[in-house]
């Protein structure tokens, strides 16, 4: 059984519904691929690339599931495709945007340095918007010796979960 952090976004919606309501929508189907699943609160983030582009609503779901790192990469991007997600830029914006940003298989962390999967995802020490909700499920988390809770980026956030 591996244990999955995913991260959730999104800044366009879809169709009718509005980015935080497509959140909440894409965590269902990501719950559905494993046997156990929760989710961080949604938070308000501004955009990392083109400032152009609105701001997004992102959220961390904790996973547990059979599907090995490439399976469970795949069945994310189609839950994407089944949500309009169209990359037209780098970093731009998007309907859904569902990266695994840790896995683990017992307690190891898996590493993958492939052109299909980093693991883990590239530039997540970086983002408040994936550290502050990532603690709320896993508060005590390290990785490499690393206690996340202590990073400056995590002490500094001026992040706040959404209210609804």
């Amino acid at each position: 059984m591996f244990l999955y952090y995913i991260g959730i976004g999104s800044n366009l919606g879809w169709q009718n519904m509005a980015p935080a309501a497509l959140v909440q929508q894409a965590f269902m189907r990501i719950a559905a691929l494993g046997a156990s699943g929760r989710c961080s609160a949604m938070y308000q983030s501004e955009p990392v690339g083109p400032s152009d582009q609105p701001d997004y609503i992102n959220a961390v779901a904790e996973l547990h599931s059979t599907l090995t790192p490439p399976a469970m990469l795949k069945a994310l991007q189609a839950v994407e495709q089944q949500y309009g997600r169209v990359r037209v830029r780098h970093w731009g914006e998007r309907s859904l945007d569902l990266d695994i940003i840790l896995a683990f298989d017992e307690d190891k962390l898996l590493t993958s340095n492939t052109p299909i999967l980093t693991l883990p995802h590239s530039h997540w020490l970086q983002r408040d918007f994936v550290l502050v909700p990532l603690l709320e499920l896993a508060p005590k988390l390290e990785v490499d010796n690393l206690v996340l809770a202590e990073l400056p980026l995590v002490k500094q956030s001026r992040l706040k979960p959404l209210v609804y």
